[in-house]
C-alpha cells in the first residue's frame, strides 16, 4: 500500500513563501550591489566601510560618509515600501533594472 510522506509534501503556502523570499534576495543583492558600487566610484570598499567614514576628522570623508549613510536609508526605506506593494499585488513587479533605476539619486558632496 502507498503511503504519503507528509514531511515531503510542499504547499501551496510553503511555494508562495520560497517565491517571496526568492523575490527579495534577488532585488536585495541588486541593490546592495548598487549602493556598494556608488561608495567604490571614491575607493571605498563599499557602503559599510563608507559610512564608517561620519564624524572622521578629514572633512572630505566624513561629509562623503555622511552623505552615504543618508542614501543608504533612503534607498532602503523606498525600496522596502516599493517590494511590499509588489508582494501584496499593489504594484506589477519590475525587472530588477527598472526597480534598481526607480531608487532614489545620490549627489557626492561638493569637493572640499
Amino acid at each position: 500500500m502507498w503511503t504519503v510522506d507528509l514531511s515531503k509534501v510542499v504547499t501551496a503556502e510553503q511555494k508562495a513563501a520560497e517565491a517571496r523570499a526568492a523575490l527579495q534576495a534577488q532585488y536585495s543583492a541588486a541593490i546592495q550591489a548598487r549602493l556598494d558600487a556608488k561608495a567604490r566610484e571614491r575607493q571605498y570598499d563599499g557602503i559599510q566601510t563608507a559610512i564608517t567614514y561620519r564624524e572622521d576628522p578629514n572633512p572630505q570623508f566624513a561629509a562623503e560618509g555622511e552623505a552615504l549613510f543618508a542614501w543608504r536609508s533612503a534607498v532602503w526605506t523606498y525600496s522596502t515600501t516599493e517590494l511590499v506593494k509588489v508582494l501584496t499585488g499593489e504594484r506589477s513587479q519590475p525587472s530588477v533594472d527598472e526597480f534598481i533605476a526607480e531608487l532614489p539619486a545620490f549627489q557626492w558632496p561638493p569637493q572640499l
